[in-house]
């Protein structure tokens, strides 16, 4: 078993056990109703689908963390079905299932350092840095029409991934993107 802890002492970026599933704690709120007992809401992650849930444990429940580790590791190679990254601390090599990491596939390229979650000592995930600077390998060129004020075009990146960039990016440009969201943050250089 895991080790249990008394649920007033959640917090944020957690991994908690919830019906022999890892989740990661995105949120929670102590609540106490005027007539019955407090308890405590809690917004979750399923590390292992990527569904997110709602909790609900009396403020006398103790809840019970993962064996979650988390470990830096430099992206190395693929070969489809796994993607391979080295740990940072045993330089080990770790595979993550393809399945387990599509969304963040699109971000990812050589080198980059991540951090990959490790469920009961096998990979389960990984969590890219929040911004990363990739360069653009294709997008139609501005016309002159085009005015810096607003309006965007599809970029292709060199990981592959499309997003929406302001019309004054041109190919070989480097753009910051946000990993969370996918969206252009600003053109590095």
């Amino acid at each position: 078993m895991g080790v249990k802890i008394d649920i007033n002492s959640i917090q944020r970026d957690m991994f908690i056990e919830h019906n022999g599933q890892p989740y990661r704690v995105l949120d929670y709120e102590h609540v106490k109703p005027g007539k019955g007992q407090a308890f405590v809401r809690i917004k979750a992650k399923n590390m292992q689908t990527g569904n997110t849930i709602e909790l609900t444990y009396k403020s006398s429940d103790s809840i019970e963390l993962a064996d979650f580790e988390q470990v830096f590791a430099e992206y190395s190679y693929n070969d489809g079905d796994n993607y391979y990254f080295i740990s940072q601390t045993t330089y080990d090599m770790i595979a993550v299932p393809y399945e387990n990491i599509k969304e963040e596939t699109k971000f990812l390229k050589e080198g980059m350092t991540v951090v990959v979650f490790l469920y009961k000592g096998q990979p389960v995930g990984i969590e890219l840095p929040k911004h990363v600077d990739l360069k653009v390998v294709e997008t139609e060129p501005a016309f002159k029409g085009d005015t810096a004020a607003g309006g965007s075009k599809p970029a292709k990146l060199e990981t592959g991934a499309v997003i929406q960039v302001p019309f004054f990016v041109n190919e070989g440009d480097i753009v910051r993107v946000d990993t969370r969201t996918g969206s252009y943050v600003e053109r590095v250089k």
